[in-house]
Order: C-alpha cells, then structure tokens, then sequence
C-alpha cells in the first residue's frame, strides 16, 4: 500500500516526518507500506541520507519515493486561502495523491484546517456523510475510547453526530478490535432528560439506531472505561481532548515534585520511572500517533504539530491498518444502508 506522508507538516518539520518514515521501515523493514513522501526534493533527500545513516539502513525504492512539493502551507495560513492558492504544496498534493488513486492514504501533522480543506476537495466526502468527524484515541482505565468529533465541526445536527456514531464505532471495530463497541452520548447527566438541545434531540435518535448505544454519559465515563465511542460536536469534544492532555502532563509533573521532597524516594526515581514506563507509554498521545479524519473518501491522519518522528512512526503503522481493515469502505455501506432505510433522517 501507499501512504502520502506530508514531510513538511508540523513544527520541526521535516526532520522529524523524514525520521519517522526511516522508523517506521526499521521497526518493519520487510513491510509492504511504501511512504511517498511529499516536499523540496533536495532538502528531503539531503534528510533522507542524513537519517539512513544515523540509523545505518538503506530503504529500498519499494518502501520509499520522494514526490516533489514546491510550497509549504504553514501553521499560520488560512486554511481555505492556503489550499486554494498554493496548489503546490505537500498537503495539496498528499490530498489529490489519494484523490487520484495513486495513494491509498494522506498524513500530516501540519496545518489542521488546511488538511481538511484540502480532503474535502480532493478526497471528497462518502456519499451520503453530511460532515466528516476528527476523532482521536483517549486512554482510560481499561483500553481506549474513540472521542469523535474533536475539532472540526463546532455546532452540529442530531444527524451528525449519530453519523459519527457510526463512523466512530467502525473505525473502533476494524482498527482499535473493539467488538461491537459501546457508544455513549456526551452530556451533563446520564437521565435522558438532562442535556442541551443538541443532546435532547440527538438521544432518541441515537436510540432508535442498531447502534450499541448505552444513553447518556458524563466526562468521567470515559476515563472509567464504561465506553468505547464517545459522540458530541467538535467544541465539546475538543475541551476534552485538550484537558486530558493538560491533566495528564500535570499528574507527571505533580509526581516528580512530591517525589523531590522525600531524598530517599528521589534517589530510587529511576526504578520508579521504570515501573511507570507502562503507564507513561498509555497516555503518550505519540503512541497512537494522529486522529483520523473520518467521512472522506479515503484514509486521512492528522497528526499534532508538536509531534515528534515517534508519532510520524506510530502514524504510519495506524494508517496502514485502516487501509487494510477497509475502513472507508465499510463506512460507505454503513452510511448507505442507513440512508437507504432512514430516507427522512438522511436528508
């Protein structure tokens, strides 16, 4: 399969893509994944040479291809006008890659907005999905939960976020092995009755589904594990996606300031750290690597912009078992069964 990776995405781009497309061919060196990836030919063979020899591989043309990119759509660019005017750039051309049937799947850890833009206009949307969903993974308790949506549509329609019920609860079927996934309703009481009149609205439906919905549940359902998929708009979504991530530095942080105050706990830290290595590597979003981007017509990762080539790596592997657990497929059909029985629903 082929994977588009933007190497011009992120923060410390493109040091940090380029490292983690070498990873990922590491850590899988007889893998069938080939990386295309797409920025300043020049400048990425130059990285590409750089991390070979750090790491004393060479990868095979089967496993990697450098497609030129002239522009870069930074952090700061307004997504739509970015897209529109440099129709040059990595996450253009990684977006009209998949688009044209010439990958299989886009990454990037750069410019959010503009790599939705730009999937919407070169993927284009599963017929019959009226609004693609951002989700990511949330550690908990017992495994994982699917948060979908997190970012991209802030105010949404009770057809929305049951479609991202379904979406969700494919993707965490197919790529996250949870079988017949339970999915909740994000809202401020588990009573039917309790909500805004999103969630007043969006419970019945969610109910007359084939869903497995359980009802209604509050934020600390999801770190308890008691669901899978977890549905909402993508301002409600994304407050909790960023306090999670607020929180679990703060536990960290927290940890190591009452450890300094007691010498002898202090001086047996690195046995300490050890026996949280686990739990350390639970929370680490870099594991999980990127959100998917669910309801375009192909597979779409977005990564944080903060990421190191860790989460490039993980990325890659993340994308390859969406791509091979055809998940835009069965999305399609799901999507397209329910629209077919629910013809006043679909709209």
């Amino acid at each position: 399969m082929k994977i588009a990776l933007d190497a011009m995405g992120g923060d410390n781009a493109p040091s940090i893509n380029v490292e983690g497309a070498v990873l990922a061919f590491k850590q899988k060196p007889s893998s069938k994944i080939k990386v295309l990836l797409i920025g300043p030919e020049k400048l990425l063979k130059e990285e590409l040479a750089k991390y070979e020899k750090k790491y004393k591989i060479k990868i095979p043309a089967q496993n990697l291809e450098i497609v030129n990119a002239g522009e870069v759509i930074d952090m700061h660019d307004h997504p739509a006008q970015a897209v529109r005017n440099k129709k040059d750039s990595s996450i253009v051309i990684g977006a009209k890659l998949v688009g044209e049937k010439n990958a299989d799947a886009f990454v990037s850890m750069g410019n959010s907005g503009a790599v939705m833009t730009a999937a919407l206009l070169h993927m284009k949307r599963i017929d019959g999905v009226h609004r693609p969903a951002i989700s990511t993974e949330f550690p908990t308790q017992d495994g994982r939960c699917l948060i979908l949506d997190v970012g991209a549509n802030a105010d949404c329609k009770p057809i929305h976020l049951l479609q991202f019920g379904i979406m969700g609860s494919i993707y965490a079927q197919k790529v996250m092995g949870i079988q017949n996934p339970r999915v909740g309703l994000v809202s401020i009481g588990e009573e039917e009755t309790k909500g805004n009149e999103l969630t007043l609205a969006t419970y019945p439906v969610l109910k007359k589904s084939s869903l497995n919905f359980i009802g209604n549940i509050e934020g600390r359902d999801i770190p308890k594990s008691n669901v899978d998929v977890a549905v909402c708009d993508g301002f409600v979504g994304n407050v909790i996606l960023k306090f999670g991530e607020g929180l679990g530095r703060m536990l960290f942080t927290l940890i190591k300031k009452a450890l300094k105050k007691h010498p002898m706990v202090w001086a047996a830290l690195p046995f300490i750290w050890l026996a949280l290595k686990g739990l350390r590597k639970k929370i680490d979003p870099e594991e999980v690597g990127g959100a998917p981007l669910l309801g375009v017509n192909g597979v779409c990762i977005i990564g944080h912009g903060s990421s190191g080539s860790k989460a490039v790596k993980n990325a890659i592997f993340t994308t390859a078992r969406a791509v091979s657990k055809n998940v835009t497929s069965e999305i399609k059909e799901e999507i397209a069964n329910f629209n077919t029985a629910n013809p006043d629903l679909a709209g």
